[in-house]
């Protein structure tokens, strides 16, 4: 019996579809601009102190179904490597970039039908070539999405083409990507904007555009910063780690998702939530994908 590369091709199509795309099948054949995935904020500082975000570990976040990892970075005493810093490097320090980039390798490789998005901060202006070096060293570039050019909205793969694809990681850094230099790394802002953060309104009411200042969303992906915080003096706020389970609930985000909604006239892309194993962060994923 021949079987022709086609007939491969679509073999493998068939099993991955019947294996669920991001755990469902309904989602293989939506584009990836066209899927709602909930973020863990700062997803690289867990516990229960001031400066961490997260009750999970990041394998953690992914096994409960989080795809869209955001986490912040310092270029530690400008040696030309990125740290899991917070704030600063000698307030919270959690190891290595290129350690976090391998655990998140490790956990892809074991689930071949997951798209993830990460997002990376730059605020210590690091030369995004030392960001390309930890993607390499971790073996994680291997699985990142490089777009043919810069994609409207429409024009993105979708998630079973880019699991077809073996490129199922779509990666954003805020400042000084350069894809002439990683041409998968991309400009967080040339493809998204986000509301505001440092939220301390529980209520959360507004969806306003706060970066890139004075950019229209239309054609943007949308970041949703739903995550509380406590002001504990005029300039040192905490997160809300108490009131996760209500900030976290289906009534809390699908309140705010209403507001982007009808400001912007679609259902956000990403929606970033601190605690996320707390409240019912995926019930809500699935109802903006329509899958309950």
């Amino acid at each position: 019996m021949r079987i022709n590369f086609q007939s491969l091709l679509l073999l493998a199509s068939l099993a991955s579809s019947a294996a669920g795309c991001n755990g469902d099948a309904r989602l293989c054949g939506r584009k990836y601009s066209n899927v709602t995935q909930i973020g863990a904020h700062n997803s690289a500082f867990v516990g229960a102190l001031p400066t961490q975000n997260q009750g999970l570990q990041v394998e953690g976040q992914l096994d409960m179904g989080i795809r869209f990892l955001q986490a912040q970075t310092h270029n530690l005493f400008g040696l030309g490597e990125m740290f899991m810093c917070h704030t600063s490097c000698f307030l919270l320090n959690t190891g290595p970039l290129v350690n976090y980039l391998k655990r998140i390798n490790t956990w892809m490789e074991a689930h071949p039908n997951e798209v993830v998005t990460l997002l990376l901060t730059n605020p210590d202006k690091a030369d995004v070539s030392i960001f390309g070096k930890a993607m390499v060293d971790s073996g994680l570039a291997k699985l990142a999405y490089t777009p043919p050019k810069k994609l409207a909205l429409n024009e993105w793969p979708t998630l079973q083409e880019m699991i077809n694809s073996k490129r199922r990681l779509v990666m954003f850094l805020d400042y000084y990507a350069d894809t002439a230099k990683v041409p998968y790394i991309l400009d967080e802002f040339a493809y998204c904007f986000e509301t505001p953060f440092s939220q301390t309104d529980p209520n959360f009411a507004q969806c306003s555009v706060d970066r890139p200042p004075k950019a229209s969303s239309a054609g943007r992906f949308s970041i949703i910063n739903h995550v509380l915080d406590i002001a504990i003096s005029d300039d040192v706020l905490i997160p809300d780690i108490l009131g996760a389970e209500k900030t976290n609930s289906v009534a809390s985000i699908m309140a705010q998702v209403g507001l982007c909604q009808k400001a912007h006239g679609t259902t956000p892309n990403f929606i970033l939530l601190d605690f996320a194993e707390r409240g019912e962060a995926i019930k809500a994923q699935n109802i903006m994908n329509h899958l309950v």
